[in-house]
């Protein structure tokens, strides 16, 4: 082939502008995304049973629809949530990969087959099935310049024009506003309406009759009597739409002109719909709502069109009104890639300078910089094919297939030019006679590199989207570079390269460089001699590097994911039970106050009465927005550490706890292990809250983890109510009755609706704020006695004492009260109840580590109690069991590979024992650095493999050739160590310095880049420095001790055909001491 393309040169340049324009042209047309979509796809199944209890949730509904949920294709877990207001939430997570659609199409035929087993009040309001949202995209505010303006005024602006429009752009899945649009509430005082003798009731059937939309007809409409000459609509009152008229509204009139307006007996006042939120930033007030992303959506392109739609829509907002987005984690997304294409330029820039030192020819060094940038955008093409994005995975493998795309390059062009320097030959020929040489090392590299790769892509999970996207991109751009290395490159040096000019003499840099190197050579030379001749000495040597790679590698703290600074840090804060909305929003106005004085911090968006673990006036969220990469030296890991120190010291009235962002958002919510206390043995929630308190003791003195905390709202102050039904009967009260009066005293009841500023708002009835204080307040709500109950059910002084006083009852009288504390809500993990709990690891310390560690105290519980993982933590579990077996399939195919391509059994035996020192070298980097072994580091260790056994490779398939044309073992593999030395270090240097720049990046992810990037340039470092003086080593103990057995059916199809007639042994080519390879594949290697 190479010769074609050598004679063909033209066709060469054609053939690579193609592939250039074709990858060009994908490329710009490739999504583009922080990761590919790893994030295990959910359904969530909602129930109601309106009036019941968590408890009685969780019996009559949870558990009547977990035990349908049987036989779903690829569900890995599901959670269930059972709340205090009936609600029961049902969360089925995935496996990675599965269609969304289907599965929700399996999880509805499941609810429906449920639906008869469950109370009829569930059935009759309806079950709902839908896919669940991932993560939060962003947070958007509304703020005001003009403080006329307030908070409430802010939310209806988002809830009236911004919300509707955002949640109909493509990849939205849902949205979440932290504050609600306006309502008409009708406060009532229970004290004036007994002064008018007037009931709850009254006030909604009034408010229900008055406020309509009255149609009158028209005049004139057919049919009509003959000759009428015009029609006319006749419009009646529509509905009220601000406070006077509903203050005009009638509750009562007699016929002497004696009329009670509601205004007499409520006050009537805009207000938000609900008074649950409280949003500030930078603790000015603020509108604000959180976005999340549709599985599987783009995150920058959505998070492009919804900046694009508020640009969009705050031109129709009032004057000095304006958005923000105080969190958008595409920023850390697109700074992240950018970063990444940085380390792509420096890479090219240092591996050109690198060619250039050894080649010491500037047309000889253009041509591998050519070479690059088509098999990398060659490597698009097959991106597109494959269906990949262009994200962080995609393009750290780029960086890594800089150096191995130049290595097949310099590979050629090394030859080339030593058999120009050493035989005279013109360019055209050299090549030539180079590429018959080299041929067999390039494919041998390529099968070899690729065959290192394929067992990454076969493991499932989220970590095997992830090693499937790196593997398929190296893989990929290890293709086109070796079809360039035999067509496009052999072109070049044809065509490129001029003759030598043998009188002429180099520069001073070039002779000192050179003197320099065949020093390094000879002295290189003589220790491959004497080692060779100490083979047992140095096997001994091996042995203690590789029981020193295994003693180091099982040290190195594992992991799954790095953890990045994203720019933003979220703190959570949690006040003591029953503590008011207004307490938090001071707490966090107390924190601004801490950390706006820190110098790394640029803003804080606060959100009261919302977080993670759910929604409650004592809990709040707060994410400090850092400043720029640029503009601070302190680390999101720094400003953690220090404000978390301050608010413990400055804030003790609540518990604050400062953490980080997961890596991947939707894969987790927290950093740290993730899992569930189940009560597996049936014990009750108060043994599961017990079990919970030991373990928490227990991890509180353990120096593996740094905190522990539930992701669940903690036990709160409730308030039992219970109906003495005798009593209300006697009075002439029904259960219902003093239900429904205490629901329109306490919670806001909806009435109907009206129309404020061309949309349709509610109207709410709830009895005024200082009657809502405590429950002395129960004294002052009344409700109407039904008299035809007392005549049924009273004596007849029951009955003449109920019509002298007339109409109202206190609900105090038949009302019995008691306090409790309990959870707002019950939690069930795959069919058992359960807590989520988060720990975090200490300095020092890996999740990997932690959740070990876990284990062990989950282990000293009383039976009946364990623990199962979920979120980051389950896919770490699922990506370590199958890490060896990986590792291991990865050696045996590359094992196989070799054997089949050079019809050895005992060269593959010879490569593949180098690789320890890679890993080794690997492995000590990473735990020198404080790194952990996780997804990065394993890829990057996998890519170390291929290399080490790349060069050993180039030693070993010359010293083959050198005996074949009659040097003795020893000798043949002195002279290819020699040989090689020069392409091996400068094939390895230019990978090393190309990797170099992410070993030591900063910036947007660039935890990611050190874990790969250490790795890769300490493994590469190990097995160049120890590998070029054990290889020979190696190959000369395996020959001698199994080449004639392993190899005794090769060394017959060397000596005769297929027919079995004997074929004379190759003669030995007189080329300046340099071997030549024999095409016929029977006498290969």
């Amino acid at each position: 082939m190479s010769n074609f393309f050598i004679n063909r040169p033209i066709f060469a340049w054609v053939v690579a502008i193609l592939i250039t324009l074709c990858g060009t042209i994908t490329m710009l047309n490739l999504g583009v995304e922080s990761y590919p979509n790893i994030v295990p796809p959910q359904i969530l199944v909602t129930a109601t049973y309106n009036g019941a209890s968590a408890d009685a949730a969780e019996k009559t509904v949870a558990q009547v629809l977990e035990q349908n949920l049987t036989g779903l294709d690829h569900l890995l877990y599901f959670q269930t949530v059972s709340s205090s207001n009936g609600r029961v939430q049902i969360t089925l997570t995935f496996d990675t990969g599965t269609d969304q659609d289907i599965a929700q199409v399996q999880v509805q035929n499941k609810v429906t087959q449920a639906n008869n087993l469950l109370p009829a009040e569930v059935s009759a309001v309806g079950i709902t099935v839908q896919k669940a949202s991932a993560g939060f995209l962003m947070f958007i505010g509304v703020v005001s310049d003009d403080p006329t303006i307030d908070r409430n005024h802010l939310n209806d602006i988002i809830a009236s024009q911004v919300l509707e429009q955002v949640g109909r752009i493509n990849g939205v899945g849902s949205y979440q506003q932290f504050g609600s649009e306006y309502a008409m509430h009708i406060w009532l005082d229970p004290i004036k309406l007994q002064g008018y003798s007037l009931s709850t009731t009254d006030v909604y059937n009034a408010v229900s009759a008055q406020n309509q939309q009255f149609a009158a007809g028209n005049i004139g409409g057919d049919p009509a009597p003959q000759g009428q000459e015009f029609t006319a609509v006749v419009n009646g009152e529509g509905r009220l739409s601000t406070p006077e008229q509903f203050g005009n509204i009638i509750l009562r009139s007699d016929s002497k002109g004696t009329v009670v307006h509601l205004r007499d007996v409520a006050r009537i006042a805009f207000g938000p719909y609900t008074y649950g939120f409280d949003s500030n930033y930078d603790n000015q007030p603020t509108g604000g709502f959180g976005i999340q992303l549709l599985t599987g959506a783009n995150a920058l392109n959505v998070a492009k069109a919804v900046r694009a739609k508020m640009d969009e829509l705050q031109k129709s907002f009032p004057p000095g009104v304006h958005w923000i987005a105080p969190y958008d984690s595409t920023t850390f997304i697109t700074l992240s890639i950018e970063d990444v294409i940085h380390t792509l330029v420096e890479a090219i820039i240092l591996v050109f300078l690198v060619m250039l030192i050894f080649l010491q020819n500037f047309r000889a060094t253009i041509i591998p910089t050519i070479v690059i940038p088509v098999a990398l955008l060659g490597t698009f093409i097959g991106l597109a094919a494959l269906g990949f994005t262009i994200n962080q995975l995609s393009l750290f493998g780029m960086v890594l297939a800089i150096g191995i795309v130049v290595d097949d390059a310099i590979v050629v062009i090394e030859n080339v030019e030593r058999i120009m320097e050493e035989e005279h030959l013109p360019p055209k020929a050299a090549t030539r006679k180079a590429m018959s040489e080299i041929t067999g090392a390039i494919v041998g590299i390529t099968v070899v590199l690729s065959a290192v790769f394929i067992p990454s892509g076969m493991q499932s999970g989220a970590a095997g989207l992830i090693y499937k996207e790196f593997a398929f991109t190296i893989a990929i751009s290890m293709l086109f570079s070796a079809f360039l290395a035999l067509s496009f490159t052999p072109a070049l040096c044809a065509t490129m390269l001029k003759e030598k000019d043998h009188n002429r003499k180099p520069n001073a840099f070039a002779r000192h460089f050179n003197s320099g190197f065949d020093k390094v050579t000879g002295f290189y030379q003589r220790r491959v001699r004497a080692a060779s001749g100490q083979a047992p000495f140095w096997m001994v040597i091996y042995v203690l590097l590789t029981l020193a790679c295994g003693y180091i590698y099982t040290r190195v703290p594992t992991g799954f994911l790095p953890e990045e600074d994203q720019g933003v840090v979220p703190m959570i804060m949690t006040l003591p039970p029953g503590a008011s909305l207004q307490r938090t929003i001071a707490v966090q106005h107390k924190i601004y106050d801490i950390v706006k004085h820190d110098p790394a911090v640029h803003g804080m968006f606060s959100i009261g009465g919302f977080s993670f673990a759910g929604l409650g006036e004592n809990v709040g969220m707060s994410f400090m927005q850092l400043k720029p990469y640029e503009e601070r030296t302190a680390t999101a890991f720094d400003v953690i550490k220090r404000v978390q120190a301050e608010v413990n010291k400055q804030v003790p009235e609540a518990q604050i706890r400062v953490i980080n962002l997961p890596t991947v958002q939707g894969l987790a919510q927290y950093t740290g292990a993730d899992f569930y206390l189940e009560d597996q043995g049936n014990q009750g929630h108060a043994a599961l809250m017990r079990a919970m308190g030991q373990l928490m003791a227990e991890t509180a003195k353990d120096k593996t983890f740094g905190v522990m905390f539930p992701n669940t709202l903690p036990p709160a102050p409730q308030l039992n109510l219970s109906v003495d039904r005798v009593q209300a009967q006697s009075m002439g009260l029904s259960v219902s009755d003093v239900y429904s009066a205490l629901q329109m005293m306490l919670a806001t009841t909806y009435v109907n609706q009206f129309y404020y500023q061309g949309r349709v708002k509610r109207v709410m009835i709830q009895a005024d704020e200082q009657f809502r204080r405590n429950t002395d307040s129960f004294k002052y709500f009344y409700t109407p006695r039904d008299t035809s109950a007392i005549a049924n059910y009273a004596s007849t002084s029951d009955q003449q004492s109920a019509a002298t006083n007339g109409g109202n009852v206190a609900l105090s009288n038949v009302v019995k009260k008691q306090w409790i504390y309990d959870s707002p809500a019950l939690i069930r993990f795959n069919g058992y109840e359960g807590i989520e709990l988060i720990a975090t690891s200490a300095p020092g310390y890996s999740t990997g580590q932690a959740m070990q560690e876990m284990q062990k105290l989950v282990a000293k519980l009383p039976r009946g109690f364990g623990i199962e993982w979920a979120g980051e933590s389950y896919q770490e579990i699922l990506a370590g069991n199958s890490a060896t077996m990986l590792m291991v399939l990865s050696v045996l195919i590359v094992f196989l590979a070799l054997a089949a391509l050079y019809e050895s059994w005992s060269i593959p035996v010879a490569v593949l024992l180098v690789l320890p020192i890679g890993i080794l070298g690997a492995a000590a980097a990473t735990m020198f650095r404080g790194l952990e072994n996780d997804l990065y580091f394993k890829i990057g260790m996998v890519t170390v493999m291929g290399l080490s056994a790349k060069n050993a490779i180039l030693i070993i398939e010359f010293a083959v050739a050198l005996q074949r044309e009659g040097k003795t073992l020893r000798e043949a593999v002195i002279e290819a160590a020699r040989l090689r030395l020069r392409p091996i270090v400068m094939t390895s240097l230019a990978f090393i310095l190309g990797v170099f720049p992410m070993a030591i990046s900063s910036g947007a992810g660039a935890s990611a880049r050190h874990s790969l990037g250490t790795g890769v340039v300490g493994g590469m470092m190990l097995s160049t420095l120890v590998g070029l003086l054990l290889i020979p080593v190696f190959y000369t103990v395996v020959r001698r001790l199994l080449g004639d057995k392993l190899d005794e059916v090769s060394v017959n199809m060397l000596a005769h055909d297929d027919d079995g007639k004997p074929i004379n042994p190759p003669k030995p080519k007189d080329d300046g001491g340099v071997a030549t390879f024999d095409s016929d594949p029977r006498r290969g290697l």
